[in-house]
């Protein structure tokens, strides 16, 4: 996916809510929607690697402040 004006998580989800109010309102047509369908399926990639990015970073958090605990009750 090309990064547009879903770079950053929060906006991926917007465009996501917006997507599916359009599709669920009947707002566009079968080819639109299928479009819309194919760009959300982009988008909720998108926010899957980002969450697993955070999850990731996270988990090196706990292990770097664990340490630090170890550390301080030597």
């Amino acid at each position: 996916m090309t990064k547009k004006s879903s770079d950053t998580f929060e906006s991926a989800i917007n465009q996501l809510e917006t997507i599916i109010r359009d599709i669920e309102n009947n707002q566009i047509d079968l080819e639109s929607a299928l479009n819309q369908y194919k760009h959300g399926m982009e988008l909720v990639k998108f926010c899957q690697d980002k969450l697993r990015d955070v999850e990731q970073k996270i988990k090196i958090l706990d292990q770097e402040t664990n340490q630090l605990k170890n550390f301080q009750t030597e």
